[in-house]
């Protein structure tokens, strides 16, 4: 072989087909590409879990903490209403109507001390997306605290501050207490937490279907989603209204005891 011929072999393919890409090659780089593409996705999915878990939580708590504060800020400043003997406030419209709460405001704050000592949510008016991210939302067209009818709640069980996660723990003769800033309100729950469908708005009723109550009464009707972290069924507890007093008489003992 002369000096040429075995330049020519040591610059060549030496003896592969293919034009110099090794086999395999091509494989190699689909494989790594679709890792990479599976890392991202995975990295997306759990920034999103963080979202909705913990950030969403951390939002809400402190939107929750500046209505409270708004609320107490708003009643120490001057006098707030008194409940009438129907648990209104304000001026009556010309049909003889109770006035309605103004839409996405808070006007009252809720204990459950099943949830725990700290616990104390705002309640706004509505039920909309942005009103819960906030707090609870009263159903607008439902009765006023303590007013004769249905005084029906929403609120989430997961996401927003989880202000309903334990619901399925509360219990009859449980104490769900308000305020207004004026008078104290005690509902008491009398039945376990009840399953039923979306599209079941008989519940939050004047006076509830499948509640067992028999006629016109005070009631509350608190309502969150079913299962944990879907939204296939609504949880359900309804309570009657136990006993009122003014804000001026302290805490009531369902608060203190």
């Amino acid at each position: 072989m002369t000096a040429r011929s075995r330049a020519v072999v040591r610059s060549g393919t030496g003896g592969r087909p293919g034009g110099g890409r090794r086999p395999g090659t091509a494989a190699r780089l689909v494989v790594r590409t679709f890792s990479e593409v599976c890392v991202t996705v995975g990295t997306l999915i759990v920034l999103f879990v963080v979202y909705v878990l913990f950030w969403t939580g951390v939002r809400a708590d402190s939107a929750m903490d500046s209505e409270i504060g708004a609320l107490q800020d708003r009643w120490s400043t001057g006098p707030v209403a008194s409940a009438s003997p129907d648990g209104a406030t304000g001026q009556p419209d010309k049909a003889g109507r109770s006035p309605r709460y103004e839409n996405g405001k808070s006007f009252a704050v809720m204990y459950i001390p099943r949830f725990g000592a700290d616990w104390s949510k705002p309640v706004l008016e509505g039920t909309g997306t942005d009103v819960l991210k906030k707090g609870l939302g009263h159903y607008d067209r439902t009765a006023r605290l303590g007013a004769t009818g249905n005084f029906a709640v929403a609120g989430h069980r997961r996401t927003y501050g989880d202000p309903f996660k334990d619901f399925p723990e509360l219990r009859p003769g449980d104490a769900v207490v308000l305020t207004d800033g004026a008078t104290w309100f005690t509902y008491r729950i009398d039945r376990r937490p009840w399953t039923t469908l979306p599209t079941d708005i008989g519940v939050i009723d004047p006076v509830p279907r499948k509640s067992g109550y028999n006629g016109p009464g005070r009631y509350l009707t608190l309502t969150t989603c079913e299962p944990e972290w879907g939204h296939s069924h609504r949880l359900i507890v309804w309570a009657h209204l136990d006993s009122t007093q003014p804000v001026e008489r302290g805490r009531p003992s369902a608060l203190t005891g």
